[in-house]
């Protein structure tokens, strides 16, 4: 018995487990936040509670199988079990995907047309871009598959696995599942920065406008609201105001430290899309396209988990920085609030 190889196997399997078990309590998590705390019953929280329920199949109905795959390091169920697996794989994944590009439309729509945007914002339209989505990933996802080629070596019996002859298939998968996707995200969420970025620079010039005419003595009229004011609650009268120099850069900082938050949030988003994703996308266009190419089984079965790495990323991302969500999970796992 090879001792050292059946530890690295241990190891492994080990691993792969916990990211499995991760992935899945994470998205849990994420989803029955959603569904107990009425605060995150928002349109734009039902798409981050698909990609959740998206990301849990992941874990819960191709890791396990991709693991036993790995571990045994054939596959044992037969070529129908294979092709239900690869299918719900690939499907699962592209939907994953796709769910983030609908993120990226749903936010930069809410911050480029915040106002007619929130009254077409409903749980409805959510609905509908969640079917898109899901049909969107079927129809990139069963063609490759259905006509994938089946070898006749008697060797490749025991492998499941996808390969294709006609270059067709393999950029008709990559360019729907990633490639537009990514260009898309990419495009979206540089607009949002931007956008963002010029609501700050307006929000500051304003700012510092009313500052300017507070040190220069000006009367400005204040409106109070009853109980504020005077007892009458009418309009006080004019008063000259001149706070303290040090209160002009405070407006500059909270935009910055914003700015910055902003930028960090995207970057992280982006970041994570891109090193999980890119690099398998990038080797299933090589190993397709080119004849005299090729990865080991190692290399192939690394590049495929660092994809679905994404999937036990996801939940973190986009709700880490959400105060709603942070206080939803916290009482979730005190388990105090629903007890």
């Amino acid at each position: 018995m090879d001792f050292p190889n059946c530890t690295d196997g241990f190891l492994l399997t080990t691993t792969l487990s916990v990211v499995a078990i991760l992935t899945t309590f994470f998205n849990c998590l994420v989803i029955t936040a959603i569904a107990v705390t009425r605060k995150l019953h928002h349109p734009a929280n039902y798409l981050i509670c698909s990609l959740a329920a998206t990301d849990l199949l992941v874990a819960v109905l191709v890791m396990p199988f991709s693991i036993m795959y790995i571990q045994k390091e054939t596959w044992i169920m037969g070529q129908v079990m294979c092709t239900i697996w690869l299918g719900v794989d690939i499907t699962c994944c592209t939907c994953s995907i796709l769910h983030l590009a609908a993120i990226a439309i749903d936010r930069y729509r809410a911050i480029t047309d915040a106002v007619e945007y929130s009254r077409k914002r409903t749980g409805a339209r959510a609905g509908a871009m969640v079917a898109v989505v899901w049909l969107l990933s079927i129809l990139i996802s069963v063609p490759p598959l259905v006509w994938r080629h089946y070898s006749d070596d008697p060797e490749q019996e025991d492998q499941c696995i996808i390969m294709h002859h006609h270059m067709a298939f393999t950029l008709y998968s990559t360019l729907g599942a990633f490639y537009i996707p990514l260009l898309l995200i990419l495009i979206l969420y540089y607009k949002i920065y931007r956008a963002a970025q010029t609501l700050y620079m307006r929000r500051e010039a304003s700012r510092a406008s009313r500052h300017s005419c507070m040190t220069n003595g000006s009367m400005i009229p204040s409106t109070y609201p009853a109980g504020d004011g005077d007892v009458d609650g009418g309009v006080r009268s004019p008063e000259p105001i001149s706070p303290p120099e040090n209160q002009f850069y405070q407006g500059p900082r909270i935009s910055g430290s914003r700015e910055r938050k902003a930028a960090s949030t995207l970057g992280l988003i982006i970041g994570a899309f891109v090193i999980c994703w890119l690099p398998f996308f990038v080797k299933e266009v090589i190993v397709n396209t080119c004849g005299a190419c090729s990865t080991s089984v190692e290399m192939a079965d690394f590049l495929t988990w660092l994809g679905y790495l994404n999937s036990l990323i996801n939940p973190l991302i986009y709700t880490i920085f959400n105060e709603d969500f942070k206080k939803a999970f916290q009482r979730l796992v005190r388990c105090s609030h629903y007890l």
